[in-house]
Formats: C-alpha cells, sequence, structure tokens
C-alpha cells in the first residue's frame, strides 16, 4: 500500500531579507514599482510540493509514490528521494528542461515573495496516475494546471480516494473547474486565504464546500486549524514552535502529517493534531525538508 503524492518536485532558492516588504513598498506608488532587497542569507533548497510531502510521509514510515517531473537537472533530487526510500519509480525526467525552480524571499514577519520558473512541471499531465500499483491513497497538490485536472479525474475515475489541495495554484481556476475538483475529492485542504479565495469562486461557504467531502480542513499558521466534518467546525488550536526560522514548506509538513493519519484510520482531529506538531517542527528548521519528525502521541 502506498500514498500517491500528485505534485511538483523544484529546487528552492531561499534568501532572507531581513527588513519588512510593508516598510519597502510605497502602496501610492504601486503603478511604478521598483524595489530591490538586500538578501545575505541564501540557500538552495530541494522543495516543491510533491518532494516535500514525500519527505514527510517517510519521516512519519508511511511508503509514498511521487507523481512528478523534473528536468535535465534533477538526477540528484532522484536519487535523494531513492536514499529516503521514497519509490521514485513515477517520477519522470524531461532532458529539454530545467526542474521547476522557485525564488522565495522572507521577511523578518515571515511574509514571503515567491517567483516560480515551472519548467519540467509543464509537462506533468503527461504523467499519468499508475495503474495497479498498490495506490490507496492520494493527494492532488500544485502542480501543472493541465496536471492538476487530469490527476484529479484519473484518482476519481480509479475509486481512489484523494485529497485536493489547490496551494498555489488554486488562482489558475475558474469556480466551475474548482467544483469539478470538490465534487471528485474526498478531502479538501487549504489555508485560510485559499479558503477565502475558494469561498469566492464557487460562490459557496466553507460549511457547503464541506457539504460535497468527507472532511475540509484548513490551516490557520500558529493558530492551528478548523476542520469540517459532517456540517460542524472543530478549531484544533496550534503548537508552539521552539523556534520560527522558516515558513517553507510548513504548509506540506501538515499535509504529509494529513495523508499519514488517513492512511492510518485515524479521525480527521487526530490527522490535524499530528499535522499542527509537523508545521511547529518545520517551522523551527531552515529548508522544507530539513526537519525532523515530531513524537507521535
Amino acid at each position: 500500500m502506498s500514498i500517491l503524492v500528485c505534485g511538483s518536485m523544484a529546487f528552492d532558492t531561499i534568501m532572507t531579507f531581513e527588513g519588512r516588504f510593508a516598510e519597502q513598498i510605497l502602496p501610492s506608488q504601486l503603478h511604478i514599482l521598483n524595489v530591490s532587497f538586500l538578501v545575505p542569507g541564501l540557500r538552495r533548497e530541494f522543495g516543491g510540493c510533491a518532494g516535500n510531502i514525500a519527505y514527510g510521509l517517510r519521516l512519519l514510515g508511511s511508503e509514498v509514490t511521487p507523481l512528478a517531473t523534473v528536468g535535465s537537472d534533477g538526477a540528484e533530487y532522484i536519487e535523494r528521494l531513492r536514499g529516503l526510500g521514497v519509490n521514485v519509480d513515477h517520477v519522470a525526467v524531461h532532458a529539454d528542461s530545467y526542474t521547476a525552480q522557485a525564488m522565495i524571499m522572507t521577511d523578518r514577519d515571515n511574509n514571503q515573495i515567491t517567483a516560480f520558473h515551472p519548467g519540467a512541471m509543464s509537462q506533468a499531465h503527461l504523467n499519468p496516475v499508475p495503474a495497479a500499483s498498490g495506490i490507496t491513497l492520494g493527494i492532488v497538490a500544485p502542480d501543472g494546471r493541465d496536471a492538476m485536472t487530469s490527476h484529479a479525474r484519473q484518482l476519481h475515475h480509479a475509486g481512489i480516494p484523494f485529497v485536493f489541495d489547490p496551494g498555489q495554484g488554486l488562482p489558475m481556476f475558474g469556480g466551475p473547474e474548482l467544483l469539478a475538483f470538490i465534487e471528485q475529492a474526498t478531502w479538501v485542504a487549504v489555508n485560510d486565504y485559499e479558503a477565502r479565495m475558494l469561498c469566492e469562486r464557487t460562490g459557496l461557504t466553507l460549511k457547503a464546500i464541506a457539504a460535497k467531502v468527507k472532511g475540509l480542513v484548513v490551516t490557520l499558521g500558529g493558530e492551528g486549524c478548523e476542520i469540517w466534518e459532517d456540517g460542524v467546525a472543530t478549531k484544533v488550536p496550534g503548537v508552539e514552535a521552539t523556534a520560527v526560522l522558516d515558513p517553507t514548506g510548513c504548509g506540506d509538513a501538515f499535509r504529509a502529517a494529513l495523508l499519514h493519519g488517513l492512511s492510518q484510520g485515524w479521525d480527521l482531529r487526530r490527522c490535524a493534531e499530528l499535522g499542527n506538531r509537523m508545521g511547529a517542527a518545520k517551522i523551527a528548521t531552515h529548508g522544507p525538508q530539513n526537519y525532523r519528525a515530531p513524537l507521535m502521541a
């Protein structure tokens, strides 16, 4: 039994700006925006939603199969995942592209500005959900637009329960498309900003969205998360981090815990509690794939 993680694999270039973005950008001058940020801290990390979630799942002991694409520079990433015990049989290599690249700048308040080059991710729709591979659970995480659409449809047609996690890919879709994702999915996971956008684009309330799926999770950063089941919302308190160093990949760490718990048959609250602990462990470590799993409870 394995968890299929449909999403991006990317290299993250993470830069640290020691000031505040809000102090550098003049709202009255946005029409002629021309700003420069001095970033004394810079790191290159393994990233992308599929890679990050796969990393978290392996920390928790789950079997995981990423469905993702890399470019001509992706061999090192594939070998890293293989060394962690990840099944890389369905990571496709496109030699005529670079692996997706995210350039992420974080200010002192943990606000982020990201530039993203999709590279090989643009071909992810050519990599179908594998048949007869022992997949029992999946997630459709941010990826190429066509890939997210086709993978959700393929998982649904195969009868494989999955989490719809639109993340930063949500703005690519209109209301009818988002409704189709929701109706195909078993669970939906979004952060609070994405939740508002999802409601705005579909014309549905969170309660109405939750009524269409088995469970809805809305993460609230350090405040924890809200879970919706059977028309009822329950707040799951956050976990205080030992340090706040880098938010990159916190959502993916939470989703790894969510998937791990669901695969074990846990109730949604217990999944969310582990997700909050995973997020707290991640934010206390630089980079999206350098943290260690919290103690299981």
